[in-house]
């Protein structure tokens, strides 16, 4: 069985603990796209992690963690969270990083803070990772591969060719120094030697565990609404977090995954710039912000507070469907429980028309939002694990949204531990 779990919106949906949860019945997970650019927040026996690299599958001995080419592997970023792993009492996990991963370099990082800080007011809310750099580079083949930090001579002629424009650019655009191939060259060797005893046929791996019948769970990073393709372009990614690059990113064929699951909160937030329809503000934000999770609303990666709104059923709804979802999980529904009256966003309004479609971004931010409103359940639902137990109201809640996103809601999280899990059959 091979299965992917996806974010259904901005991101920042609580994938963490749902991938966590999912790991332990898995025997490989698998990361296939993005880098260390997002987190996923994980709290268990061990205490709270924010993983940015490390697959979710790390805290249990059995499964096999792969990194998938996809990804963008900053190598000091990912030693330096193994190293915390293992400070915390893991036992070392069982890990492969793809041979044809690319590595994300201290250049990307640099230019992608040098370019943030040129944008000034119209930036896109970077992570400053050096993510959109490391990619473009990937497009215009200048990139490096993880192998061929093993060959020092290579390296060197990569990182040579890969400089050439790039010492014109920080010269000329961001009165910069130019960089040192020579240098760079003794690092990132001495980082490849490092990593060596995990690089491996990550995609080899992976067919063979097809063909095994093994228990396979694809981790993706962010969310639907972050997608360079069908997202809020630009104020996107720039790789694809969609179930349907999973097959690429991780190295399978791509009608061996079998299940999508969405993950969707129980309201909306998002950590960076973008349109936001259902966005809300001042007392009535900081106040679901604050309540939002076990640290409240502030990312994994970033800690930046993020932008919080009723739930957006329209934009729910497109992310399952770019996405494929087969089921839906919702987290977070136990933050809601202080409402007399909750909010959906139910359509947008579009210059005196009614659309239940999600447009691109320019017209996407001329919408205003058409609430409908739902009666709260005014009771303490965190840690409730038996769906039938839950107030008629908060039932009541959930199945509408079904209903509208048009994707069964199968998994429902009423608090922050991963014990704290509402299974529902449909």
């Amino acid at each position: 069985m091979i299965r992917a779990i996806v974010g259904a919106n901005w991101g920042d949906e609580g994938k963490g603990k749902l991938t966590d949860v999912l790991a332990e019945h898995s025997d490989l997970v698998v990361r296939f796209q993005g880098g260390a650019n997002a987190g996923h927040t994980i709290i268990n026996q061990y205490g709270k992690f924010a993983l940015h690299l490390l697959p979710s599958g790390i805290f249990h001995d059995h499964v096999l963690n792969l990194i998938g080419p996809g990804v963008a592997l900053d190598p000091v970023a990912f030693l330096e969270e193994l190293e915390g792993v293992l400070s915390r009492g893991i036992t070392h996990p069982r890990l492969g990083i793809s041979d044809r991963a690319q590595v994300l370099m201290d250049f990307h990082v640099l230019l992608d803070t040098l370019e943030e800080e040129r944008l000034g007011g119209r930036k896109f809310g970077s992570t400053k990772s050096g993510i959109a750099p490391f990619y473009a580079d990937k497009a215009a083949k200048t990139g490096i591969q993880v192998c061929q930090l093993l060959d020092k001579d290579l390296l060197h002629e990569r990182l040579v060719a890969s400089l050439e424009k790039k010492n014109v650019l920080l010269a000329h655009l961001y009165h910069h120094a130019p960089l040192d191939a020579d240098a760079l060259t003794e690092k990132y060797y001495a980082l490849g030697q490092r990593l060596k005893p995990w690089i491996a046929d990550t995609s080899l791996l992976l067919h063979e565990a097809v063909q095994s019948d093994k228990r396979v769970l694809l981790e993706g990073q962010l969310g639907a609404l972050r997608d360079p393709d069908h997202g809020i372009y630009p104020y996107v990614t720039s790789s694809s977090p969609l179930a349907g690059y999973a097959a690429v990113g991780a190295g399978l064929p791509p009608w061996a995954i079998r299940e999508v699951i969405a993950v969707t909160k129980a309201y909306s937030s998002s950590v960076g710039r973008g349109v936001f329809p259902s966005q809300i503000a001042g007392e009535e934000a900081e106040e679901l912000r604050r309540r939002g999770g076990d640290a409240g609303e502030y990312g994994a990666k970033t800690g930046r507070p993020r932008d919080v709104g009723w739930f957006d059923a329209v934009a729910t709804r497109h992310g399952c469907l770019v996405q494929g979802a087969t089921q839906l999980a919702m987290t977070n529904l136990d933050v809601l429980s202080y409402l007399k009256e909750i909010p959906v966003c139910v359509a947008y309004e579009l210059d005196g028309k009614r659309i239940t479609h999600f447009p691109a971004t320019p017209l996407l931010e001329r919408v205003q939002p058409v609430y409908e409103l739902f009666p709260g359940w005014l009771s303490d639902i965190k840690g409730q694990t038996d769906y039938r137990q839950l107030p008629a109201n908060c039932r009541n809640y959930v199945e509408a949204i079904e209903k509208m996103v048009a994707t069964p809601i199968t998994l429902l999280s009423t608090g922050p531990r991963r014990e704290e899990l509402c299974y529902r059959e449909v």
